[in-house]
């Protein structure tokens, strides 16, 4: 009896050595996985970290790369784009007039002509063209180019019919005809001045002009 109570006993306590030592090899085990597990769990915020640093630098390289797109294309336009040519000086305009005037006041009637001409081309657009054409007019009728002058007044005249200059340059173009000997040319403008602009003095001149013929 004694001898299988012992045996008995001895069983049991090999046996509560075995399941101790189980429990502490789980216990091991448990602190093992918890280490690896707490390893994985660093490795893998690592590498969000790097994920996000990755993403983060794609972000910023497109960004900078969008920038610098823009900035090409807006150069790309801005070397396509004609240059503006430089804006006029409001007040050239009324200086080259003038000083084809004075040119014209100072009896230098062949330089006159040419600045105005120029002035034609230069200014197309500007309300002195009826009074640049009838100076020029009038410098080739002052230099006794009277066929040039004659057409010139005629241009005035059919160009600008309302023109404050209009009977004037009909005036002009008949004295013109008259120098250069076309008498019978002269009388028709005249007679036009007077039935187109009755009221006017160029009219008047014209009027007397047609009873000496």
């Amino acid at each position: 009896m004694r001898a299988d109570l012992r045996a008995e006993t001895v069983a049991l306590s090999q046996r509560v050595d075995q399941a101790a030592k189980n429990q502490l090899d789980f216990a091991n085990q448990a602190e093992a996985l918890k280490g690896d597990v707490a390893r994985l769990r660093g490795q893998m915020e690592v590498l969000l970290n790097d994920v996000d640093a990755v993403q983060k630098r794609q972000r910023d390289f497109y960004v900078d790369l969008d920038g610098r797109l823009r900035k090409l294309e807006a150069a790309a336009v801005a070397a396509a784009k004609p240059p503006e040519p430089p804006k006029p000086d409001p007040m050239q305009e009324t200086r080259d007039y003038e000083a084809a005037l004075g040119g014209f006041k100072a009896a230098k009637y062949g330089d006159a002509n040419a600045a105005f001409l120029a002035f034609i081309k230069n200014y197309p657009n500007s309300t002195l063209l009826p009074n640049a054409y009838y100076w020029a007019a009038s410098s080739h009728f002052q230099m006794k180019e009277y066929a040039k002058a004659a057409d010139a007044f005629a241009k005035v005249a059919a160009t600008w019919p309302n023109d404050a200059k209009a009977p004037d340059a009909l005036l002009a173009q008949g004295n013109a005809l008259v120098e250069s000997g076309n008498a019978k040319g002269a009388k028709q403008v005249f007679e036009k001045l007077v039935a187109q602009y009755p009221a006017s003095p160029a009219a008047q001149t014209a009027k007397q002009r047609l009873k000496k013929k």
